[in-house]
């Protein structure tokens, strides 16, 4: 069998009825210091001929195939001609393919050109998914995620330029009890400038990384409690002025499910976080059903 994972496997939690092929294995920049899924991998893109093979067995697995999601951390790393043959094949192997996704980090998207991009996009590819994390320059420097808010609100610009969909998360306590505000707001500005069609709000979970997460923070980072995490989800959406953008804090670290269309649902997102903040027994998740 030529088609198998390279485990462990992540997905968004949109592509859970799509067919996952490993394009490339871990992540390019994997040094974010908040991200535990792929420490533990080297990476590297598979060769041509081997995923080529790998498509050609799924094919035969999963005929009917509608959707596609292409791994690991960041399959839009590859050079914009293997991306344009790999979805050339990919629709010509699947006749019912509708559409292919994969996630993205900074630098990919600062270096492919929006005519590259354009052109990835009219050969299939619909949607990257896009970590943001934050606004906060301080931040974005102490999680070592390798771009400035400026340079995040160019490449993002430039694929929706190119005509891609753009999915963006945000992580809810990243800076801790004291940055909480700041965190908020300027992650706030940032997706304004950005004004992605899909926006959603994660929640900082650590694991076993806890301890070494606390030590880059600082000598004074305090974690927050999950009504900090509320205030700030409140202050964050009170911040977006995007329309039609479909926010969602539905993911399994989220202590408070949300869903939602802004701007029409805004004030409704922030009733609803100030009636979890009053009864929070009766809204948020037990933290046994938290989990990545």
């Amino acid at each position: 069998m030529i088609f198998q994972y390279d485990e462990p496997v992540y997905r968004p939690p949109s592509e859970g009825s799509s067919l996952i092929l490993q394009a490339t294995v871990g992540c390019s920049h994997n040094r974010c210091t908040f991200c535990l899924m792929y420490k533990q991998k080297r990476f590297w893109v598979k060769p041509w001929d081997q995923f080529k093979s790998e498509i050609d067995e799924a094919s035969l697995l999963f005929p009917g195939t509608k959707r596609i999601f292409l791994a690991d951390g960041d399959a839009f790393v590859i050079s914009s001609e293997r991306l344009g043959q790999i979805l050339d094949y990919l629709y010509s192997s699947f006749p019912s393919l509708q559409r292919v996704t994969a996630y993205a980090n900074p630098a990919n998207l600062l270096n492919k050109s929006v005519e590259e991009m354009r052109t990835i996009k009219e050969k299939g590819l619909k949607i990257i998914y896009y970590g943001v994390e934050t606004g906060d320059p301080r931040l974005l420097e102490l999680i070592d995620k390798g771009a400035t808010p400026d340079q995040m609100a160019e490449g993002c610009n430039k694929a929706q330029e190119a005509g891609l969909k753009i999915s963006v998360t945000v992580i809810l306590g990243l800076g801790g009890r004291r940055g909480s505000r700041q965190h908020a707001r300027l992650t706030g500005q940032l997706i304004n400038r950005i004004s992605p069609r899909y926006l959603s709000a994660l929640t900082l979970m650590l694991g076993q990384y806890q301890e070494g997460f606390r030590k880059k923070m600082g000598a004074d980072f305090e974690f927050n409690r999950p009504e900090d995490d509320l205030k700030e989800l409140k202050e964050l959406i009170a911040a977006l002025e995007n329309d039609r953008c479909i926010f969602r804090s539905n993911h399994a670290s989220n202590y408070l499910p949300l869903k939602g269309t802004l701007q029409k649902d805004k004030e409704a997102l922030i009733d609803t976080i100030d009636n979890a903040l009053n009864d929070p027994e009766g809204y948020l998740r037990k933290e046994w059903m938290r989990g990545l």
